[in-house]
């Protein structure tokens, strides 16, 4: 039987990714750092691990404890992460490097510490969560899109770099979700930034922000990133979710200044 490992399982798309996956015959380990928010996932059979991708001690005994327990690991889901608004000025440059801390270099210790496995097995696949915030770009939110753009070259390189020892490298880039995340990114932004210069920018992005909440369900993605691991060639890129594959084509075919006057007129809509 595969192995799975699904972080940031105890919510949204990692909860749907860790059952979809233990729907389809996986043995799934879901991780997050609150295990009693995982005790659904405990009850429908999926092991779940007790992890913050910020503490290195408890990403190694993760993954050991898969080894150890399963012998293998073919998957690894990395989706913990989360948005981090504010405009730049206002951002504690602590904060921008919590941002990186979770969503990028969480990320990569665990490929560094899953790829040895998969290298030494001959087979594995690899799923990194990034966003069309990856390829787009918005105002007060240069932290978060710098660590998705990060994620997205990173994955390029380590596709390449992979490929000879049968490991599969894949990005998934959601559009609006219904998740958690708009509420953290909204809270974060309006802490940060609702009562500075930047103010009358950060209420017309928090309204955005709320309207892209009412999104597809996290099942949309957690179905393509099934659909992903189970394919034999995967698509180097997969993007899901409401909005997802417009907004990223109108990226593709306007110039900078283009798409600059289209979101910007769009923010005015909530101002």
């Amino acid at each position: 039987m595969k192995v799975a490992l699904v972080t940031g399982a105890s919510a949204g798309i990692g909860e749907a990714t860790a059952l979809a996956l233990h729907e389809a015959g996986y043995t799934v380990y879901g991780a997050a750092r609150r295990v009693e928010r995982m005790a659904g996932l405990a009850e429908r059979g999926i092991t779940i691990l007790e992890m913050d991708v910020t503490d290195d001690a408890s990403m190694v005994a993760g993954v050991e404890r898969i080894i150890e327990e399963s012998g293998r690991i073919d998957v690894l889901v990395n989706n913990a992460g989360y948005g981090s608004y504010g405009a730049f000025e206002d951002v504690p440059l602590s904060e921008g490097k919590y941002q990186f801390e979770v969503n990028v270099f969480g990320l990569a210790r665990l490929l560094q510490l899953a790829t040895p496995h998969m290298r030494a097995q001959g087979s594995g696949k690899i799923v990194n969560i990034s966003s069309i915030g990856g390829k787009i770009y918005e105002p007060l939110g240069g932290w978060y899109h710098s660590t998705k753009f990060a994620v997205e070259g990173l994955s390029d390189s380590l596709r390449l770099e992979l490929k000879p020892f049968g490991i599969d490298v894949v990005v998934v880039e959601p559009g609006a979700i219904r998740t958690e995340w708009g509420g953290i990114a909204i809270e974060n932004l309006m802490k940060t930034s609702g009562d500075t210069a930047y103010a009358p920018q950060a209420k017309a992005l928090a309204k955005f922000f709320d309207q892209a909440a009412r999104g597809s369900r996290p099942k949309v993605i957690a179905d393509v990133i099934l659909k992903a691991v189970r394919a034999r060639r995967p698509k180097t890129r997969y993007a899901a979710g409401f909005g997802a594959k417009p907004i990223l084509f109108v990226r593709r075919v306007l110039p900078d200044r283009a798409f600059d006057a289209l979101f910007l007129g769009a923010l005015r809509r909530f101002a």
